[in-house]
């Protein structure tokens, strides 16, 4: 069995083709050459971090499926300041267009020593930002970017910390190791 844990940059498909658009965007195929493996899930092209990829397709299902509830913590560049209502908001469970989110564990964090984001983020003089360490335990399309919106937050930046007990360590953007 093979699990790869990868560093995805921002602006890089979850996915190792792209097949149909008339510009060629950055794929997995551009950071990985592994024959065999698979993305365990999807982290969206304008999110960072931490990719599971393995040739394992029950591994892949278990770490992909939201009823086996693997928590997943991201680090949250949000517009504003969130306050304890907005957080506490997040802590019971937002209602999105699909439905109430399962309740999230999240808190204020000091801006984490990470790599600078290429494009930077779009900086708003007179709007402040805070960044919120954030733990879900299902995985629908944008979530994390629904649920600070919902509660008046909008993403500004979002990189994935944890899948589990995986951890993004100190892989640098585009970089992947073995398991």
């Amino acid at each position: 069995m093979t699990l790869i844990l990868f560093n995805k940059p921002y602006d890089v498909l979850s996915q190792f083709t792209d097949r149909g658009t008339p510009a060629k965007r950055a794929t997995l195929s551009d950071h990985i050459d592994l024959p065999g493996v698979y993305p365990a899930g999807r982290l969206d092209r304008d999110s960072e971090g931490l990719l599971l990829l393995t040739d394992d397709g029950r591994l892949q299902a278990r770490i992909a499926d939201p009823r086996f509830k693997l928590p997943k913590t991201y680090w949250v560049q949000v517009e504003g300041e969130p306050d304890d209502a907005a957080l506490d908001s997040l802590r019971r469970g937002v209602t999105l267009n699909d439905g109430p989110t399962r309740p999230a564990e999240v808190e204020v964090i000091g801006a984490p020593a990470i790599w600078p984001r290429h494009p930077p983020i779009r900086v708003r003089r007179h709007i402040p930002d805070r960044w919120l360490r954030l733990t879900i335990r299902e995985g629908r399309n944008r979530q994390v970017r629904r649920m600070t919106a919902a509660v008046g937050h909008p993403t500004l930046r979002l990189v994935r910390w944890s899948i589990g007990d995986w951890t993004l360590g100190d892989l640098s953007p585009g970089q992947w190791r073995s398991a």
